[in-house]
């Protein structure tokens, strides 16, 4: 009996894990073929609206606010008024002005035609205007935002409320806080110098850790990739780079321009230790972003695989993997925000060191 109830929840687990994985593959009622890339793509990328399911062959859709800053001034409108033209483009006309989105970038539609595709690109200024959209990343990273604001508010209010042990929320918080301090920050950064640095080790340590979870969520209003998005990760690398360069104290610099080897050496040693300044903010952006990134396309692969097939027989072992990827993930999610923070403590722990000198 117990094996039997056990059973019927990993059934329940497994469905919840697919069902919305496969309202995503489903064509609608309509009789195309399906594309494991057009899949995978759309869910790892952004997006100017949240697909929420089909009815009846028409998709549900939140549509996100498209803001741009334009030749002509602000210009704000739905994502929903883009249509597509003879070209299969999505276009839209607002304010006497076109626009076109392509791959998510919106364009000026004049400029946009005398593109190449070598040129149609996120960096391409000239083409197209300054973009403030709330798209799905956007909105992911507004909402974790939130969450962390809640959360934290909760425990500030528990802790002032209750003067006795934590409980409740700030009781399950409480440990999480203090493994960063203790396990993070004092001994990367030192007992004298860590508490500067705590409310921003804390920050992207719950807030990368919120993200992951969210894009392992395969539902509205989860389901983005924020986390496996490289803009992402440049920004928050970006970020404890800048903490690191700027706290940095005049022995960091001096190991850095005046490395501890015989001056003959300094050619080779001091552009070595300037590219370093910069190559360790560039594994931290490359190493969140890929581990987050090939999470979500190998459990979309998995899913895939049934609808290429096209066997009811693979969907039980698709499935089995699709669970077992999808519980490791979660465990990935957290060891990911262990180590951006834990890199991060151990840089700015580097550059704020104090030397005893003989």
């Amino acid at each position: 009996m117990v094996i039997a109830k056990k059973s019927i929840k990993l059934i329940a687990i497994l469905i919840f894990v697919m069902l919305p994985f496969f309202a995503i593959a489903s064509d609608g009622g309509e009789n195309k073929e399906f594309n494991a890339s057009e899949l995978i793509n759309d869910h790892i990328g952004d997006s100017h609206e949240f697909h929420i399911a089909d009815w009846h062959g028409h998709p549900i859709s939140l549509y996100l606010p498209v803001i741009l800053w334009t030749e002509n001034g602000l210009t704000v409108f739905s994502s929903s008024k883009f249509h597509h033209d003879n070209s299969g483009e999505h276009v839209v006309e607002v304010n006497g002005q076109e626009f076109v989105r392509h791959n998510e970038v919106i364009y000026y539609a004049d400029k946009y035609e005398t593109l190449s595709e070598e040129d149609k690109g996120a960096f391409n200024f000239e083409a197209r205007p300054l973009d403030f959209s709330i798209t799905k990343l956007v909105f992911s990273m507004l909402m974790s935002a939130l969450i962390l604001f809640l959360l934290f508010t909760a425990v500030a209010r528990s802790y002032k409320n209750n003067k006795q042990a934590p409980k409740g929320l700030a009781g399950f918080m409480e440990p999480l806080v203090t493994f960063v301090r203790d396990d993070i920050a004092i001994p990367n950064i030192g007992e004298k110098k860590y508490a500067k640095y705590m409310p921003y080790l804390l920050t992207i340590f719950f807030f990368i850790w919120i993200n992951n979870l969210i894009g392992l969520i395969p539902f509205f209003p989860f389901s983005s990739n924020l986390t496996g998005n490289i803009f992402f990760t440049f920004v928050l690398s970006f970020i404890t780079f800048f903490i690191t360069s700027f706290n940095g104290n005049k022995d960091y610099w001096k190991h850095i321009l005046t490395p501890p080897v015989p001056k003959a050496l300094y050619p080779i040693m001091v552009p070595i230790e300037i590219i370093g300044i910069f190559t360790k903010p560039f594994a931290l952006m490359i190493r969140l972003f890929a581990n987050i990134t090939a999470g979500h396309i190998i459990i979309l692969s998995l899913i895939s695989l049934i609808f290429i097939f096209k066997s009811v027989f693979i969907a039980p072992v698709s499935g089995a993997f699709v669970l077992f990827m999808s519980i490791l993930e979660m465990l990935v999610a957290a060891l990911q925000a262990y180590v951006f923070t834990l890199l991060s403590a151990l840089f700015i722990g580097q550059a704020v060191a104090e030397h005893d000198h003989h």
